[in-house]
């Protein structure tokens, strides 16, 4: 499996494409709150977007956007993995390439939020380094919600 990440940006029709299945997937699982979690998850003028390819098809996506008063920090926006590619760590590898972005962009940490109907998307993010914290912004007071951190 040769996989492609290229980094682009919110207006790529691949990357509006995974969107849109994400946005399924999730109403499925966040049921009656999905409405509430939508609003927060547009993606117009996102500016960092990397998208895996294989085979010149796109199976899977992620973004980053600033997040916060000091400035060095961004949240993870929109991760997705087709699921028949699932389970072949093509999500660590657009997240770790995200990461290595905000770095060299002078960012200092990540965040974001999942839910709790998302484990497989919880387990990949303690894989991968991120930590609990209290839930902010939006989410606080979201039982559904869970928010992480990591340190780049």
């Amino acid at each position: 499996m040769l996989i492609e990440l290229i980094r682009t940006n919110s207006t790529k029709p691949s990357f509006q494409e995974l969107v849109k299945l994400l946005d399924k997937d999730l109403a499925i699982r966040d049921g009656a709150e999905h409405d509430y979690y939508a609003q927060f998850n547009k993606t117009t003028d996102i500016q960092h977007v990397i998208i895996a390819y294989e085979n010149g098809q796109h199976i899977g996506c992620g973004a980053f956007k600033p997040f916060g008063e000091n400035g060095d920090t961004v949240e993870i926006k929109r991760m997705y993995v087709l699921p028949e590619h699932r389970g072949q760590k093509v999500a660590a590898h657009i997240l770790n390439c995200l990461e290595k972005w905000a770095k060299e962009l002078g960012y200092k940490a990540c965040v974001l939020e999942t839910g709790k109907k998302q484990p497989e998307a919880i387990r990949l993010y303690e894989r991968e380094g991120y930590a609990f914290i209290p839930n902010y912004g939006q989410y606080i007071g979201m039982d559904n919600s869970v928010c992480m951190r990591k340190e780049l």
